[in-house]
């Protein structure tokens, strides 16, 4: 399963991809508001990348798509999604390497996922969250057309503090 935008290919994860991603998710920048320590060690990456592509995306639980540049061949991120059991409703989240930021990657790649979920797949509800701190993912999420559903307060222990966390949906019917 490939999703294709004019710059990107959406694509599973393959055994070469580790250290890309041990790279950028080892990015202090990178990691700052997501859930691993970093740096992420070549073998923890590379067992990754084998548990993501054994995913599929057509089955509930977590996939993740490897985010690749059509141009250049070469890892940038990756993006995962959470599909229920009742395959009607997903979460999404995102990331993407420091240096690739600012350009637009991050917001082409979730919308083409999004695309997907909401066209192919016919989804009702896609839900995302992000750390109240993280103000680009918020303007992405935003700028995709979720809906900043809450916060909540003080809810996740991270990295050696409280955290807020922002709550986003997004349905079928706000994409027409």
């Amino acid at each position: 399963m490939m999703l294709k935008t004019p710059r990107l290919v959406l694509r599973r994860f393959r055994t070469e991809d580790a250290a890309a991603l041990a790279a950028y998710r080892s990015d202090p920048l990178v990691a700052r508001y997501q859930s691993w320590p970093a740096p992420v060690p070549y073998d923890t990456a590379l067992r990754a990348v084998r548990r993501f592509a054994e995913g599929s995306p057509d089955r509930p639980g977590w996939f993740q798509y490897a985010v690749e540049l059509a141009a250049e061949g070469c890892l940038v991120g990756d993006v995962g999604v959470f599909l229920h059991e009742n395959l009607m409703q997903a979460e999404i989240g995102f990331t993407l390497a420091a240096e690739r930021q600012g350009r637009g990657y991050a917001t082409e790649a979730v919308g083409a996922v999004l695309a997907d979920l909401f066209g192919r797949r016919g989804l009702h509800r896609v839900a995302a969250e992000c750390d109240a701190r993280n103000h680009r993912s918020a303007r992405l999420l935003q700028r995709l057309g979720f809906v900043q559903e809450g916060t909540r307060r003080q809810a996740t222990w991270l990295k050696g503090e409280w955290t807020d966390d922002m709550l986003f949906g997004l349905l079928a019917t706000d994409r027409r």
